[in-house]
């Protein structure tokens, strides 16, 4: 695999899976905490919620970042999937370019949101928990390496909630993916990716208790 712009990480292993695939590598997330990473046009890239219940918040910046300028949109995506129902697979997200950047290929929660922004020191401030981890600041922390220096940089990109059941909490609760559900997405724009284990735990959310996420990149595309 050519290689990209960013840092190699030192905590990637390959899954047993996949072992025989070098390019397949596998990065445990832990709970509250954030990772990121970089994806190749033409692989595949899935992101798996090992306990259940946990929303991952998940950005992405098309390369070189930061001078390309162009990174995933919700409200771009909105607009190309004429509403905020999660897309289905075989549906692309796109950039503030309105281009894709991935596309939807495998989907076991079929659960996700693309209305709500990452939350935020100030969120946590004004309900008394100050200090408490926040995905603005996870995915800023995880994309250092990059040259982001402010979780105000990341609060300029809303993320794509992986897992969470804001479209339909009338039917179902509000983090419902189960043990082992996941998404798998196709690169078609090389890109950093940047996923946080959203550190919510107030009032039962995520099951009172961010817990562990898994990603696997370097995927041979399953194509939807």
């Amino acid at each position: 695999m050519t290689k990209l712009h960013g840092p190699p990480s030192s905590h990637t292993i390959a899954p047993a899976d996949v072992a025989k695939d070098a390019d397949t590598r596998r990065h445990i997330v832990p709970g509250g905490h954030g990772h990121a990473f970089e994806v190749q046009s033409g692989t595949s890239f899935r992101v798996i919620d090992l306990h259940g219940q946990q929303i991952v918040d998940l950005m992405a910046w098309v390369l070189p970042y930061p001078s390309s300028l162009e990174h995933l949109s919700m409200s771009y995506t909105r607009y190309s999937l004429h509403g905020s129902a999660p897309p289905a697979v075989g549906d692309c997200l796109v950039t503030n370019k309105q281009e894709p950047i991935f596309k939807l290929t495998a989907d076991v929660c079929h659960t996700h949101d693309m209305t709500f922004m990452a939350c935020n020191p100030a969120f946590y401030a004004e309900r008394g928990l100050a200090g408490h981890r926040s995905c603005a600041e996870n995915i800023a922390e995880a994309m250092r390496p990059w040259g982001m220096g402010s979780y105000l940089e990341a609060t300029a990109v809303d993320p794509f909630n992986v897992f969470q059941n804001t479209p339909d909490m009338t039917l179902k609760d509000l983090g419902c993916s189960r043990p082992g559900d996941y998404v798998e997405f196709e690169v078609l724009k090389d890109a950093v990716v940047a996923v946080s284990s959203c550190p919510y735990d107030v009032d039962g959310f995520g099951g009172g208790k961010a817990t562990e996420v898994a990603v696997v990149t370097g995927l041979k595309p399953n194509r939807a």
